[in-house]
């Protein structure tokens, strides 16, 4: 049996890491950066303590291992309010709205980031309901929160409680835009919201894939710049729009990328809606984001199940769009991984992915006798700023 170094969820200095999990169809991808900070986008644990079959980590414990005693994290991104984003999440982070959720071993979350769906919609259940709550909660007392998007809807949410949208206004952010809680200069990092468009905001389940948080997140180390892409549930209609609008304002750059969370756990539906006999072939515009805007040595991440050798079962991951991102990394001269397969399909580990002053590269586990060890991958190319 493979041991872990005892540091395998420690930073080294002079890099961000970014960690996925293997959680089988679901997401969580924790960011650790340079100074210290921390982003955390999604947290599904789906794991079943009571099969002992189930290869799907333990989430909490692996969380609070990296956070190592960290009683808080900056950021907690839910990027829509489907169980396979956020299972769990009411019993393990302290929230705000109600003492029962307010235990001291409970992690706390000082900036929530939700799309304005999980504010607007109407009769969630579970989880989802929980965080609706809490969302709002922020919303309504103005602080510890951002919203992104702003239809007519949410004005309207504030007006109905006495709140004059104006006073909420720099707790909402558009497309297009960057948010204020991280910068260049302090951080190493930024992020630049691709999406929800406020006409993508609704009320109802239906809407929570199409007004999902879409992000590129831009890294410095040393001058040398890394890109990756946040992708979320969302559908190909979607990304179609969000290429379009992107390239009319001549923002080709804010769609690079040297590491692409691909959506919605390879489904062909975020590439077309074409499913195709043995490989997807995506619509143009996806297919100028992933061929032309992934950069060389690029490497594209699958948060999903190991990818099926045949059409049994109609949900994702989807072997024709794994064949179609397979190509693309073999294009790049990258590698393309399936968080569920990552190091094997019988002992998946986290998938660790080291930003650094030369790049970006994936902490590899290899077997050393009794022991694993970790090394690392050549860096990828990144970019001078």
């Amino acid at each position: 049996m493979f041991k872990l170094a005892a540091d395998c969820c420690r930073k080294e200095s002079s890099m961000h890491v970014v960690r996925f999990f293997p959680i089988g169809n679901a997401d969580s991808c924790l960011i650790e950066l340079e100074n210290g900070r921390r982003a955390l986008f999604d947290f599904a644990d789906m794991h079943d303590p009571n099969d002992q079959y189930d290869l799907r980590c333990d989430l909490e414990e692996e969380l609070r291992n990296c956070l190592d005693g960290a009683k808080s994290i900056d950021v907690v991104a839910f990027t829509h309010l489907d169980t396979d984003h956020c299972a769990r999440a009411k019993e393990v982070f302290y929230l705000e709205h109600a003492q029962k959720y307010q235990s001291k071993d409970r992690i706390k979350i000082d900036t929530m980031w939700v799309p304005a769906t999980a504010i607007l919609e109407e009769g969630v259940k579970g989880q989802a309901r929980t965080l609706r709550t809490e969302a709002r909660h922020r919303f309504i007392a103005g602080e510890g929160i951002r919203v992104f998007g702003r239809p007519e809807k949410l004005d309207q949410f504030l007006i109905d409680r006495d709140i004059d949208p104006k006073t909420r206004r720099n707790l909402i952010s558009d497309a297009g835009t960057l948010c204020p809680e991280f910068n260049l200069d302090h951080d190493g990092v930024e992020f630049f919201v691709h999406s929800p468009f406020a006409e993508t905001c609704g009320d109802s389940v239906e809407y929570r894939n199409g007004s999902a948080i879409f992000m590129q997140a831009t890294f410095v180390v040393r001058e040398r710049v890394t890109k990756m892409i946040l992708s979320a549930d969302v559908p190909h209609k979607i990304i179609d729009d969000i290429i379009r609008v992107t390239r009319y304002h001549k923002n080709d750059h804010r769609l690079e990328w040297d590491v692409n969370n691909i959506p919605h756990h390879c489904s062909y539906l975020s590439l077309s809606d074409d499913k195709g006999k043995d490989k997807t072939i995506p619509v143009d515009r996806i297919k100028w984001l992933y061929e032309e805007q992934g950069q060389s040595g690029g490497l594209l991440v699958s948060t999903s199940k190991p990818i099926p050798t045949n059409d049994d079962d109609k949900q994702p991951p989807h072997r024709q769009a794994a064949n179609y991102y397979k190509d693309v990394a073999s294009k790049l001269g990258g590698e393309w991984i399936v968080t569920m397969e990552h190091p094997s399909k019988s002992k998946p580990k986290p998938l660790v992915i080291e930003i650094g002053a030369t790049g970006s590269k994936v902490r590899k586990i290899a077997a050393v006798g009794a022991t694993a060890v970790l090394s690392g991958a050549a860096p990828r190319a990144g970019r001078s700023r």
